[in-house]
């Protein structure tokens, strides 16, 4: 299952999507994450400082 971003808290840093090895991760006012190239490594959430990246429920 692949992550989620909050858009409650995202302030479209980068941080996330310079980590991503899959691309997944696209730009915008907030960023957003593409569950159909997301692997579900983790390693957006580990570099976003805001806490905005969670698993998908």
């Amino acid at each position: 299952m692949a992550h989620k971003i909050s858009a409650d808290i995202c302030v479209a840093c980068g941080s996330c999507q310079a980590e991503c090895a899959q691309g997944a991760i696209k730009e915008g006012d907030v960023y957003s994450i593409d569950p159909a190239i997301c692997i579900d490594c983790g390693a957006c959430a580990d570099a976003c400082p805001m806490g905005a990246i969670s698993a998908a429920e």
